[in-house]
Parts: C-alpha cells; structure tokens; sequence
C-alpha cells in the first residue's frame, strides 16, 4: 500500500515468489503458453479440485467461450443463467448466438434460484450457468437433478469461487464445465487469466483443440501423434508462460491466502452486525453447505437508506466503496440478445441496494475499522 489515508476498493496480493518464477520462465527460454509452470498450474487445479482436466486461458470470459465452442452452441439455442452476473457469462454464449434467458436470483445467497429453473426450460434450452456469487455455491444438487431431468449441460461460472467449495466439492468442479477467474481483483491472481475445469471426460479432447487454435498440437507436443492439423474450430486460448509462473506463486500460497481473507472477512462481519441488528442493514448469508473463500464482503442496505449518498460520502473520506452489477435483462444488449423470464424483482431490488466495501488478502483492521466508522457515519 502506498498511502495509509486513501483506502482502495481493492490491492492486488503479491506472496514473493512471481518474479523470481517469471524470471526463471525467462531465463530457461520459455515464454509461450503451456510450459513447465503451466502444467504446474494444471496439476494443482485437477488435484485440488478433481476435474478431469484443468487448462489455463487467459482470462475466465475465455473459458466461458471455450465452454459456448464445447457445447456446440448454434442460432437460438437458449442458456439459462441469472441476469445479476457479470457480462461475460452472457457474451460468451452470445457470440455463438445463443440466447441467454435470465432468471432472478435467491434473496439469501444472491445466487441463481433453482426453483425457477423448470419454468424457464423451452425445447431450445441446452444449458444452465449456475454463477457462484462471492464465492458462495449454488444449490448445485438441484441444479444438476433438473439438467439431468431434461438432458441439460451445466457450465458453472465459478470466477469468484477458488478455493470455495458446495458440499466438500470444490465449486467448478461440480456441473459438466467449470470456469475460474485470476483477474487482479480475484483471490488468487495472475493479473489477467483463468481456467477451464473439464470434468466430463468426454470433452477433455475437444477442449485441447479449441485451445490449441482448433488443432491437436497438445498431443503433438505430447509425442502422441508425429503431426498437427487443424481438426475443428478453435482460437488462441492459452496464455503466455510469464502469466502462468507468477499464478504458479499464488496458487503455491492458496491456502494460506484464503485463511487470511476469511480472517478478514470476518472482522468485518462483526463490525457490521451492530448494523444489522438496528435494521439498517442485511450482511452475507452463507448457507451451511457451502464453504466460502471470502472473495468479497458486501452489504444490502434497507430499502430507505440513500445508497448514493453513502457512497459519496466514502468518497469524500479517500475511501473507494463500490455497487456491483447493472442487471444484465435491463442492459441495452441483455435487451436485444437476451429474455428475461418473470419480473425478476429481486435482481432490481437488490441490485440497487448492494454495496461492496474495500476488501483485499492484507487489509489491516484499522482500515476496515476506518470503513466501518465512515459507513456508520455516513448513515446516521
């Protein structure tokens, strides 16, 4: 941190060792994608998670195309996914011109809420994409029951979940794909990345070559065939070695990490229940099921309290406190590529009252303690 006064929303972690490994990627002449540190990170992700095969893309909207290209997703086949999640969820299968359906979300977890599923399913739907909002899992039983019931795909979108797990199964690992995010602002980082967890087996071999520019030069390398060729559709997925040896240095401390942020994110949890208890506010809600990896702390502020004016009043006090999502069903593209199915009134509601406050692995209390004070402030 450069400044004690000024409070970021967020502070990219460093654990020591990424350019010390960047360093060695550079001096040993690798620098393209799937090096040594690469398939590090690949063998820590399937042990860790059980997947059938883990591979790093340079980014989780990556994956989420990856998974749209998996799929076979064609002209109007439908995908349904909650509208409170970030755009890529959606892009992905859009680009393949699918049709996102948007269903509201649970009032507890602010996830998907499967007792809508059902109604949503048309003959063109292929997929549902459980998004697992702070880290916290879906209720991933049902979901799958429900896919199985009409012959279903599941694609969880789990950016925020490393190291979260739903019923000892870590969340990525769970539906027929997952995807992981290791964008500076995530847990666990690289800068920019993120991965696909396949845990069909059946698709492990497609999903090299779409990685591989649609051809089979991962079996090539592999010393499996004696040449490559282009198989199938496919683009440039992988990410380059430096980025894999830094995520390499993170992965290594993942544990460790986690155990800091949920240190965190229980501090702040108890400095905001006096809230909570005078109703001005709700706090997270984590189901028993579900182990979270503390990837943020928000809050819902009551229906009366000026959400706008509390943010400018974090602002005036150098504090960067931010909102989250604009529903994607609202959003002028949702509206043109996408259909909402029933009013989804607890995405708008909520969606207008939920603030993120600062939160990264090395926050001191004394800056939560500062954010706590500002927000009691600010309110009254």
């Amino acid at each position: 941190m450069k400044s004690n006064s000024h409070i970021p929303f967020n502070w990219p972690h460093m654990t020591g060792k990424e350019l010390y490994y960047i360093a060695d990627a550079h001096f040993k002449g690798r620098l393209a994608g799937d090096g040594p540190f690469t398939k590090l990170c690949h063998a820590w992700i399937e042990e860790n998670s059980g997947c059938s095969k883990a591979l790093l893309t340079h980014s989780c909207t990556a994956a989420l195309e990856m998974a749209a290209l998996l799929l076979d997703i064609e002209p109007g086949d439908e995908i349904i996914m909650p509208s409170y999640t970030f755009v890529s969820t959606a892009n992905a299968f859009v680009l393949r011109g699918g049709v996102p359906v948007f269903v509201d979300i649970r009032e507890d977890t602010l996830n998907l809420d499967e007792s809508l599923l059902e109604a949503a399913i048309t003959p063109r739907t292929r997929a549902i994409v459980p998004v697992h909002y702070a880290g916290v899992g879906c209720e991933m039983d049902t979901i799958l029951s429900i896919a199985r019931k009409h012959g279903l795909h599941v694609v969880e979108d789990a950016a925020q979940g490393v190291m979260a797990s739903y019923k000892d199964r870590m969340l990525g690992s769970i539906g027929d794909l997952g995807t992981y995010s290791f964008h500076e602002t995530k847990n666990v980082i690289s800068g920019e990345g993120g991965a696909l967890l396949v845990n069909d087996e059946t698709l492990s071999v497609r999903a090299e070559i779409i990685r591989e520019k649609g051809t089979d030069r991962s079996r090539f390398f592999r010393g499996e065939i004696d040449k490559y060729s282009w198989q199938e559709v496919g683009s440039s997925f992988l990410p380059g070695e430096l980025i894999a040896a830094f995520l390499w240095a993170q992965l290594e401390e993942a544990q460790k990490i986690t155990e800091q942020r949920l240190s965190n994110w229980r501090y702040y949890h108890d400095l905001m229940e006096p809230l909570e208890a005078s109703g001005i506010l709700r706090r997270p809600i984590i189901p028993a099921e579900c182990r979270h990896n503390a990837h943020m702390y928000y809050v819902l502020f009551s229906p009366d309290i000026d959400r706008q004016s509390v943010l400018e009043s974090f602002k005036k006090n150098g504090i960067d406190s931010v909102f989250h999502y604009v529903p994607l069903h609202s959003a002028p593209a949702g509206m043109r590529y996408g259909r909402a199915h029933g009013n989804l009134e607890i995405t708008n509601e909520y969606s207008e009252r939920l603030v993120r406050l600062p939160f990264w692995t090395t926050i001191t209390v004394e800056q939560q303690d500062e954010v706590a004070r500002t927000l009691k402030n600010a309110i009254g």
